[in-house]
């Protein structure tokens, strides 16, 4: 017995496909009007096929009584987030936070633990609280600094106030230009941060002046971590990786911190030399030169006098680091020096900074003072026409060129960590390898 439907069938599929021609179709079509096809040979055959009767089977499973659970059985927090307004009180920010606690209100008023908190509200700082559902205080927590966080809670006997050091989210950025002016403005100009650019200064200090040898020209790129408090930006972190292109010549770095208990990281070439120099090529993080080493007219005797050193105009008040590791022969008042330190470091090596306005908090003769930390400030004591930093550079007591003699490099890395070093290294120097291919540039007046 035949299906008095498949003649039906068959004369729809052939208008359908009389139409159309295979080539011009798109594939998935094709693919289906195949399956179109099939199906119809399909359903003929099978209605050529006597019925069989279906095999049925009752399978009856007995499940368990579904758990069901309240929320009211469990005690949920509400939590909000509020911005410290201009002439916020006490008050008036716990209502905005959905806080309705009297004991709550009175710990954070008179308690002294809780001055960390009230006394310290800023407008544009964030506060975020949880509550119960009916406005009764669990916690409070506010930032008081980038690095810093207090956090007020309930605890079985009333509250608690506690600091803590904040959780920050690490966000990797990328940035490079080309220099038309100065490095800080290049920077500017690509919203570059000031202290990742004064990373980067220190890094390549040992091989290029950025007082002097800057040019029109060079290049930088630079692969850097922001850090984050629950979203928002607290501030810049450690540059990771940074190329820098002076006068034609390539200079790379890239961090890298071993992880054996109790190692120092520090900044490498990328084939794993130590780029952190015995000594920094200068005293001050950015300034100009106004008299250099060697015969000059003095400005106050107006004689020829040898120059035993190099002067750096700089603001009254601008930071002055030593230059290496030592320990400080002297610090006081020397004739026409004005105030003066001097520090004794490895080797025969000692070094000299005159004119000081004021010497740093622990100066004092015979306390160690590690390379970059603060031995003064800018002034212009003793004879001096102006502000500025008399710096001297001595070799066994001799007054040598500090721009100009060779200084030595700290220990390389050692052997046994180059593997290591290589593949930890890695990520953040393909991200300047990419941007290789994208400059952007500094056009600065």
């Amino acid at each position: 017995m035949t299906d008095p439907s498949q003649p039906c069938l068959v004369r729809v599929k052939t208008t359908i496909l009389s139409g159309l021609s295979a080539r011009s179709l798109p594939q998935h079509w094709r693919f289906g009007l195949g399956v179109l096809a099939l199906s119809g040979a399909a359903l003929a055959t099978l209605g050529s096929v006597p019925g069989q009767p279906a095999l049925e089977q009752v399978v009856s499973v007995a499940l368990p009584a579904p758990e069901v659970v309240s929320i009211d059985d469990e005690d949920r927090g509400v939590f909000r987030e509020e911005r410290i307004q201009r002439g916020d009180t006490l008050a008036s920010l716990l209502a905005r936070l959905g806080v309705d606690d009297a004991d709550a209100l009175r710990y954070l008023r008179s308690h002294r633990d809780a001055h960390a908190f009230s006394g310290n509200l800023r407008p544009g700082r964030n506060v975020r609280a949880e509550t119960s559902a009916d406005g009764e205080l669990i916690s409070l927590s506010y930032a008081l600094s980038p690095t810093e966080v207090v956090r007020v809670a309930r605890t079985d006997d009333g509250f608690a106030t506690a600091k803590a050091e904040m959780r920050l989210e690490r966000r990797v950025h990328m940035r490079g230009a080309e220099i038309r002016h100065s490095l800080f403005g290049a920077a500017d100009a690509v919203g570059l941060p000031d202290s990742v650019t004064m990373q980067v200064a220190e890094i390549f200090g040992g091989d290029i002046d950025f007082h002097k040898d800057i040019r029109r020209g060079d290049r930088f790129r630079v692969v850097y971590e922001m850090l984050y408090h629950e979203g928002e930006f607290v501030r810049a972190g450690r540059v990771l990786a940074v190329e820098f292109v002076n006068n034609g010549k390539s200079f790379a770095a890239v961090w890298y911190e071993p992880q054996a208990a109790g190692a120092e990281g520090g900044y490498y070439t990328p084939d794993g030399k130590n780029l952190r120099r015995a000594f920094l090529r200068s005293p001050l993080e950015f300034s100009r030169i106004s008299s250099g080493f060697g015969t000059r007219m003095h400005p106050i005797f107006q004689t020829w006098k040898e120059h035993r050193g190099v002067d750096y105009a700089a603001p009254s008040g601008t930071r002055v680091r030593s230059v290496a590791d030592g320990m400080i022969e002297f610090a006081g008042r020397q004739g026409g020096y004005g105030n003066v330190v001097i520090v004794r470091h490895q080797n025969q090596y000692s070094t000299l900074y005159a004119h000081l306005s004021g010497f740093g908090p622990q100066v004092r003769k015979g306390v160690r003072i590690s390379q970059g930390e603060t031995l003064g400030f800018v002034g212009q004591t003793g004879w001096a026409t102006g502000p500025h930093l008399h710096y001297e550079f001595r070799v066994a007591s001799q007054p040598v060129n500090p721009l100009t003699i060779a200084l030595p490099h700290s220990e390389p890395l050692a052997d046994s960590l180059l593997a290591d070093f290589r593949v930890r290294s890695q990520p953040a120097l393909t991200r300047i390898m990419m941007m290789r291919n994208f400059v952007q540039t500094a056009a600065l007046d």
